[in-house]
């Protein structure tokens, strides 16, 4: 298991890298619209839908991708007022919603309700790697590493540390030791970033403020990595299944792959345009 779980891992870097670098926004629009597609099966089936519903689910969300990637023709970003809305409503939801969907375990009845939820989640998210994207693709490879770092920090220190639960209930695995690891190690990959990569980050004079700014920033793209962590895990509890799915051999599915990202990116993109120019 081990085994086949680093090479799927190898492979996924290295696809990832080379669509990332190599192909144009519009390419890597395409290439992650596809993946879109496979998350929104997921997620279809994590609701519980029917076989025609999650057909329908899948082809809503393809469409709308479809029909933003060949009209809008995102050579160099999406329009301004398409990023804000998407990704604003996106992190709205990841924020605000997402969190007290969690306090409460809410088990959502309503297909509608859910389908609306998923669509926003998973096109927010391909809305903002698009935009990143045309903007930068070392930017965008810096802000996923984010995500990678801290769940790489949480697992090491939630096995060496690990004492008190962080949600229970929804994920037992997960500890706050866990994720203290994953802050102090996104922090100080804030703070290499900083002196490695000013330019990347737009920092200019590195003065207490910026600095005190940047690493709170980091931080809380950390914190919530973690929501979009523990809202998968309700999702999935709530549907009684392990992994959302197999298409990654020794990962599951892709949203359990992609579930920090979700919460992460749309942020990330809004604050790329506003805060680094």
């Amino acid at each position: 298991m081990l085994k086949t779980r680093i090479l799927t891992a190898i492979v996924l870097i290295g696809v990832t890298l080379a669509a990332l670098f190599w192909l144009p926004p519009r390419g890597w629009g395409a290439v992650t619209l596809a993946v879109v597609a496979v998350a929104a099966h997921e997620w279809a089936n994590l609701c519980g839908y029917s076989a025609w519903a999650r057909i329908a689910f899948v082809a809503g969300a393809l469409a709308i991708g479809a029909d933003l990637l060949f009209v809008f023709a995102p050579g160099v970003g999406w329009p301004l007022s398409l990023t804000v809305a998407a990704c604003g409503a996106a992190t709205l939801f990841w924020l605000v919603v997402a969190p007290a969907w969690l306090a409460s375990a809410w088990r959502v009845r309503s297909k509608l309700v859910l389908a609306v939820t998923g669509w926003l989640v998973l096109l927010g998210w391909w809305i903002a790697l698009v935009e990143m994207q045309a903007r930068s693709p070392a930017l965008l490879l810096a802000a996923m590493a984010i995500v990678w770092i801290a769940d790489t920090a949480a697992y090491f220190s939630g096995r060496a540390f690990g004492r008190r639960k962080l949600a229970p209930a929804v994920s037992p695995g997960k500890t706050w030791e866990g994720v203290y690891g994953a802050l102090a190690a996104t922090a100080a990959y804030a703070l290499a970033m900083l002196w490695l990569a000013p330019d990347l980050l737009h920092a200019g004079q590195r003065s207490p403020r910026t600095v005190a700014a940047w690493v709170a920033i980091v931080l809380a793209l950390t914190a919530l990595s973690v929501v979009g962590d523990l809202f998968k895990s309700l999702l999935k509890r709530q549907r009684g299944v392990k992994d959302s799915g197999r298409v990654l051999p020794g990962h599951g599915g892709v949203i359990d792959r992609i579930d920090a990202l979700l919460a992460v990116m749309p942020p990330t993109a809004l604050l790329a345009h506003y805060a680094l120019r």
